[in-house]
Order: C-alpha cells, then structure tokens, then sequence
C-alpha cells in the first residue's frame, strides 16, 4: 500500500510514501510510549528551549514548506506561506502563556493546603485533514507536547509529504526521538491504534461521519476525545451594515483557500431591505478573482484539492439549482479541479446549499425578513462551529451574538481560528475546545490535591 501525492493544478504525481506495516506501526507506538517517561519529566522549562527553535525553524524554512504545501493540496503560495507563519506565532503564544496555564491553581479550602495540579496523559493520537495541513497539526501539537503529551499524527494521504515534513521539523529542532511521529496508516487502522492501550487519547478534525466513528471507538475504550467537524457556517448582514466591508469580507471568507475551510462562511443571510445592494457588492467581488497556477502571485484562488471534491461541489450545486436556487455566477465548464467561484440566490431551507455542509467555493444568499429571522435562520442547522454578524449597533451585536448557536460568532470581523480563543464547535460540528488555555488543558489530567 502507497499514499500518492498529486498537485491538484496540473494532475502530475508529486510523490509516493508506502504506508506503515504493522510492525513499524507498534514500534512507533512503542517508542511515543517510552519517549513519554522522559519528555514529561522534563521541567517545563526544558520543554519551552525546544519550542523556540521551533518557532525559528518555521520562519526560516517557510518558503520551502509554503510550496511544498500548495504542490500538495493547491491553495496559493501566498495563503501557504502565511499558514507556516501563523504556525510561528501560535508556537510564540504558547511559549508565552505555557508558565501560566500549566501552574498549579491553590483552592482555599479547610485542608493544610490543596491546588489543582495539571498532568499530561501519553500518548496523544492526532487525525488530521488536508485543508489546513501545517496549521490543523501544529494547533493541536504545540499545547499538548508542551503539556507533557508526546503526539502520534495520522494526516490526510494526500498531504503525505506535508505529515513527513511535519516531523522532519520536530526531529530537525533536536526533539527526543518518539515524541512527535507521523503514521502513514490507512484510515482502518485507526481503530487500531485508538485501541492499543498505550494510546491515551484522541482529536480529530474532519467529517461529522469520522468524528463518529472515532468517537464511538474512543468512547468504547474509555478514552478522551475532542472532535472538530463540519460547518455550515451563517453570516448575517443586518440593515444597518458597513455593507461594502461586509460583502469585502464574506467573499474572502467564503472564497480563501478556494472554499475549503470549516469555518467559512457558507450562508449569507442578509436583511431583505439591503439583500439587492449586498448582493451586487458580493458579485463584483468573486468577479475580481484570479484563478490560476496558485504558484503564481498574480493568482488570489487556487484549485480545490482532489477530483472528488471538485465533483462533489459541482453535485451539490446542481442540486440546489434544481431545487429553486437561481444562480448567479459560477461556469459549468470545471478544468479539472479548478472550479470557478459559484454565487447562489433564492436558497432556503431544505435545500442542499443550505443544510449540507459545502467544501468547496460555494457561496449561497439567504433573505431574512428581520433580525430575528436571519438568527432564526442561522440556527436552523445540524451545525454550529463559527459564524459572524454584521451591524454597526454593538450593543444589539452582542445581544444576538448570544442567541446565535456556534461555537463563535465574530462581529464585523472575518471568522478565523486564533491561539488566543479557543475554536470549536456544537451540534454536529463536534465537542470540546482547541486552542487558549482550555485548547492546552484538553488533553491533561487535572488533579485536585488535598493535604490535611
């Protein structure tokens, strides 16, 4: 058995990687399980010396690993270079924040003294996708190793190259052999893994119907597990918008890395009275794209990252046109996995563009009569991981931010994930939180002592 890796621009094989046999597959976990006796002995300290040249590693080589990403997945060398960036700064964040996350907490109570103390688990299972392929890792692998954790990465086959890079980084910055491993492993071995005892816990970012299945071995196995899903994420536009920086913003969010990102912006919902200005604002923007060779800077949207995907958005366009959709831009002849941005009207609930999840560069407009009905609308999904809401009236913001079902809801500002906040999502877009301090303390034991 081989991953192949293909650029997804011009079809030609980038590489072949054979996957683990099963021996090597226990020998890698055996050494993530030795490899943790020493890492989490180390003082925190000791921890945070290897984390700096990390962080240096990055910006020195993020030329190499931009392009080795687009080669890989598509998305433009720009986005590529900026998500090996954005690894730096969340390596920086934690540095900074680590001493304090990771101190006991002292609980005045009647006892001589009693704290809570903050432990790492093992060995940490990590399954990852294509989309974000350094960002996706690195989010989850530098708050738990710095917690203690050693981290065994199990990443999507295409971006095979970007999963070995990964721990060429990690080696290359001098870290004890075993705590942090790539496992080229075909999706049913990961129930293996999940169920070898040395293995502690798991996160996964991916699809409602994987982070089902990993949920429910985990759980079978009495493990922890922290799930990041699908979104079909809202963004309202109330009358009283910045309606030029909103329409600005939703199609950057909808259309950066050519659509694939859980937190996009999918649903435009928009205030009846300003629908038509918002509309047109929108249109001129996803016209002023450039598509093409995404190694070329003059081009701002790149291929979609497989034939399948490229498919499956086609499909689901098609549907929600037939169901009533009116569409707006789009070009049914598709170049391979270059799809060119679609802008839909008319949609509503019950139809495909609005309640599945759309991966792809699909934007779709929903009318709402009023605030309520566009919040109504919002929360009239299966999912619930981010969303935003445009209105210059801060205080009504707020007050609807909270009747909003998501994981986060960004006020004229565009949806992202930050190291800052913690990310994650309700209803089928998973549970438990990445990033911040509750992102670090995810994958710890925390330990009330108590000394009379």
């Amino acid at each position: 058995m081989k991953f192949t890796s293909v650029n997804p621009y011009t079809q030609q094989k980038i590489n072949s990687y054979p996957a683990l046999s099963a021996q090597a597959l226990d020998r890698k976990i055996r050494q993530a399980d030795r490899a943790f006796a020493d890492w989490s002995a180390l003082s925190l300290e000791n921890r945070l010396a290897f984390f700096r040249k990390v962080a240096a590693y990055l910006r020195s080589e993020k030329q190499r690993y931009g392009e080795l990403m687009t080669a890989e997945m598509g998305k433009t060398l720009k986005e590529s270079i900026a998500e090996v960036e954005k690894c730096a700064v969340g390596v920086d964040y934690y540095i900074e924040h680590a001493p304090k996350f990771l101190a006991d907490l002292t609980i005045p109570t009647e006892a001589r003294k009693s704290f809570v103390a903050y432990q790492p688990l093992g060995a940490v299972l990590a399954i990852m996708p294509w989309n974000f392929p350094f960002w996706q890792v690195f989010r989850f692998a530098v708050p738990s190793l710095l917690a203690g954790n050693v981290g065994l990465l199990k990443h999507a086959a295409n971006v095979s190259g970007c999963s070995l890079a990964i721990e060429e980084i990690f080696r290359a910055c001098d870290f004890p052999t075993g705590v942090f491993q790539s496992l080229l492993i075909e999706s049913k071995t990961v129930e293996t893994v999940l169920k070898d005892a040395r293995v502690k816990a798991v996160t996964l970012t991916g699809s409602e119907k994987a982070g089902a299945s990993v949920a429910s071995i985990a759980g079978s196995q009495i493990k922890k597990s922290v799930l990041e899903l699908g979104g079909s994420d809202a963004l309202i536009v109330l009358a009283d918008a910045d309606l030029e920086q909103a329409a600005q913003v939703a199609v950057q969010s909808r259309m950066q890395n050519a659509g694939q990102s859980c937190i996009a912006a999918k649903r435009f919902i928009v205030e009846k009275t300003v629908k038509k200005e918002f509309t047109d604002r929108v249109l001129h923007h996803i016209q002023a794209i450039q598509q093409g060779d995404p190694m070329d800077e003059a081009t701002t949207m790149g291929p979609v990252a497989r034939i399948d995907l490229a498919e499956a958005i086609e499909s689901q366009c098609a549907k929600t046109v037939r169901q009533g959709a009116r569409m707006l831009h789009g070009n049914a002849e598709r170049n391979g996995c270059n799809v060119a941005p679609i802008l839909l009207d008319k949609v509503k609930p019950g139809m495909t563009g609005f309640d599945e999840e759309t991966f792809g560069p699909l934007a779709v407009i929903v009318e709402a009569k009023d605030e309520q009905d566009a919040v109504k609308l919002a929360n009239q999904s299966n999912y619930g991981l981010g969303s935003a809401l445009w209105t210059k009236d801060l205080d009504r913001a707020e007050r609807l931010a909270r009747q909003i079902q998501a994981g986060s809801v960004f006020v004229n500002s565009l949806m992202r994930s930050d190291p800052r906040v913690p990310f994650g999502g309700v209803k089928l877009s998973g549970f438990g939180r990445e990033l911040a301090e509750v992102g670090m303390k995810e994958f710890l034991n925390i330990k009330t002592v108590w000394i009379d």
